[in-house]
């Protein structure tokens, strides 16, 4: 339907004397036609007028009576009204709009989607936790973040490829393996165990999976647990170089297996979260610095060679305060081991030279002096910092009642996103997760997702789906099959299902907004009013009492409307239910 009128818009300004080419191509860039927010305003609204006014120095209100006698006697339209300063409100033929309803529902699952993104390939890095326990609940709002946003680019025409980096290489695996370290020679008890070690029990569970007959014998341990400094990060630092000393083997054992346990429950756990990734991406394979044909290698000789870098005190450093960075930043210790800075960069080079157009980063919101840092670094490499975009997610805050859930995977105690899953289901977090605005603050509490009642938003635009589903069986009790085909919406004022259907015809617009800002809320947000929309308009109308005739036509209508709950759910990654 937009694409009706703009194509007729556009006609008319290639058609017009006097509009000089580059004038033209400005006001088709920066014109918009959008679905009105009232029927009263019509159902399609323009600021043609006001921008070809602005661009060429004429009365915009002129301007848009000439569009107006251009579009009125189009056959799609009843009517064009020059509203303010140079708006268009169309009004349409209720003829049309029964075609445009019909020719939505036969696309089914394509209704809302587009070429916005014209096949552009866009990588999208998300979660990417440390992995080093199972996922907490803190951790779930960027899964269901990063896999929305994947889903809804899609749909916009965009060839997404969504990516989970592991950080199997640093200082935090070493940490692990020395916390299975001490479980499986029971070293500690749970109130001795040391600070900076992990302390859950996936840690026992680890433990059990090694093979005791590389145990190294109890005389030994008494020795190598002795004289260990008081500071709990110098003891961890202490033990692991002791471990890696003692028994090769038995280190390379314990920190594979428990590298692969815990991300087996990581992968398990994103699954039932309804979360799946193209691609792993090891950081192990960057490679290392002693390998001059390493990726990490290749990365930090290339900002050399362009003389970004300086040495300082033994280290290696990259000027990062030219990109607003509010200090250098060091790639190189002075003992010659490689940062966690040089890590990503290399990382970052390997996305770009993978092809891709776009790249995403969903990080936590603690990461935000990290950006300058990244954006430094890939400019000083030769790309465009504007072909990186990080989105910042705010971890969300899990409440069961007034009681604040803990979220330190350090701790051991803590509530992971299995068990809300298990409480919850998926569907109801993934909402929940996605019902704000990403870098927002996200308080939510466990007993409101549980809850059926209005007050619960995936309970209320459930029900709105599972109402029309109802309505279908039971108009199919009487008939052989739903109406499939509306000739003509009936005539009249405009009335609550005229609404819903306007309603639903901005569904495309969301997901394309939604796509452009990144903010799988404003999808959200919609279905709520949809909803509303919707339960009133059943709680008001007595539908099956309606004459056959009638019937057929709201039937119809609401099916467009039960199809978009359905598809804006799916780009959540939501289920629509036909039951409740």
């Amino acid at each position: 339907m937009i694409e009706l009128f703009n194509n007729h818009i556009c006609n008319f300004l290639d058609q017009k004397s006097g509009f000089d080419g580059d004038d033209i191509q400005a006001i088709k860039s920066k014109y918009k036609t959008e679905i009105t927010d009232d029927l009263s305003k019509g159902h399609i609204t323009t600021n043609i007028g006001l921008v070809s006014g602005s661009l060429l120095g004429e009365n915009p209100r002129e301007i848009a009576e000439s569009i107006k006698d251009h579009l009125i006697i189009l056959k799609e339209v009843d009517n064009v009204e020059v509203a303010g300063p140079g708006f268009l409100n169309i009004f349409i033929k209720r003829s049309y709009l029964a075609t445009t309803v019909n020719a939505s529902i036969k696309l089914n699952e394509k209704f809302g989607h587009s070429d916005m993104g014209n096949g552009q390939s866009i990588q999208i890095e998300f979660v990417s936790a440390n992995p080093t326990g199972p996922l907490h609940v803190g951790h779930g709002r960027g899964a269901a973040f990063g896999d929305a946003i994947g889903k809804i680019l899609q749909a916009n025409g965009y060839a997404v490829s969504k990516e989970y980096y592991i950080n199997d290489a640093g200082r935090q695996m070493d940490i692990l393996a020395a916390s299975v370290w001490l479980r499986l020679h029971n070293c500690f008890d749970d109130k001795s165990f040391p600070e900076s070690g992990y302390r859950g029990k996936y840690i026992i569970d680890i433990a059990d999976q090694i093979d005791s007959n590389l145990k190294i014998a109890s005389n030994k341990i008494d020795g190598l647990l002795s004289n260990l400094p008081e500071d709990s990060e110098e003891q961890i630092d202490v033990l692991i170089k002791l471990f890696q000393k003692e028994d090769k083997s038995l280190w390379k054992q314990i920190k594979d297996t428990s590298l692969k346990m815990v991300l087996k429950t990581i992968e398990d756990d994103l699954k039932d979260f309804k979360v799946d990734f193209d691609n792993w991406y090891y950081e192990s394979s960057l490679g290392s610095l002693q390998d001059s044909d390493s990726k990490i290698s290749s990365a930090i000789d290339k900002l050399k060679t362009k003389g970004l870098t300086y040495e300082e005190k033994g280290a290696i450093w990259l000027n990062t305060e030219k990109a607003g960075d509010d200090k250098n930043r060091v790639l190189i210790r002075d003992d010659g081991r490689a940062t966690y800075f040089a890590a990503d960069l290399a990382y970052h080079k390997d996305k770009v030279d993978r092809g891709f157009d776009k790249l995403i980063n969903v990080w936590g919101a603690d990461h935000h002096g990290y950006i300058k840092r990244i954006e430094a670094s890939l400019e000083g490499l030769g790309f465009s910092k504007n072909k990186l975009h990080v989105q910042l997610v705010q971890f969300a805050n899990l409440y069961q009642g007034k009681q604040k859930v803990k979220m330190s995977t350090r701790s051991g105690s803590f509530y992971t996103l299995k068990d809300l899953i298990a409480e919850i289901g998926a569907d109801a977090a993934r909402f929940y997760y996605l019902s704000k605005q990403a870098d927002q603050h996200l308080d939510f509490d466990i007993e409101l997702a549980k809850s059926q009642n209005k007050e619960n938003l995936i309970f209320y635009i459930q029900y709105a789906h599972a109402r029309i589903a109802s309505l279908q069986s039971k108009y199919l009790e009487s008939n052989r099959s739903l109406p499939n085909d509306l000739e003509e919406i009936r005539n009249g004022s405009y009335t609550a299902c005229d609404k819903l259907i306007h309603a639903a015809s901005k569904f495309p617009g969301v997901v394309e907004r939604s796509g452009e800002t990144l903010q799988p809320h404003i999808i959200v947000f919609y279905l709520r009013d949809l909803a509303q929309q919707l339960h009133s308009y059943y709680n008001d109308n007595p539908i099956l009492k309606e004459s056959q005739e009638n019937q057929e036509s709201i039937l119809q209508s609401l099916s467009l409307v039960k199809l978009v709950i359905s598809n804006g759910l799916s780009l959540l990654g939501i289920e629509a239910l036909e039951k409740m």
